[in-house]
């Protein structure tokens, strides 16, 4: 048995070692090969966009219009990144506050 032996290892060991560093490198090429293949369809799909839209008469309006909505979506990410919300204490002082205003403005009056 002691002639089977290397490194203090079994040779079974050592070769599910090697199978399994195999099969991590075969999926990372899998999934290299995979994002590769995503990568030139979309970009394919995208160079057949931009050539249908060069073609176009109405380009610099459309053009525009892209502006104009691509600013919209950064003011609506910007706002809703930094925008800081009203810290609920905050929140309950105003309640009561006006609730308060409303009880002592418009008092009822028993008939």
């Amino acid at each position: 048995m002691t002639d089977r032996m290397t490194d203090g290892t079994a040779d079974g060991t050592e070769r599910n070692a090697g199978q399994r560093r195999a099969g991590l490198d075969e999926q990372a090429l899998l999934l290299a090969a995979g994002l590769a293949d995503l990568a030139v369809s979309t970009v394919g799909t995208a160079l057949g966009t931009v050539r249908g839209l060069l073609r176009r008469s109405d380009g610099a309006e459309l053009a525009e219009q892209a502006e104009q909505d691509l600013m919209a979506r950064g003011r609506l990410a910007l706002d809703r990144y930094t925008a800081v919300p009203p810290a609920h204490l905050e929140i309950l002082a105003r309640n009561a506050r006006s609730t308060r205003n409303a009880t002592t403005h418009h008092p009822v009056r028993d008939v």
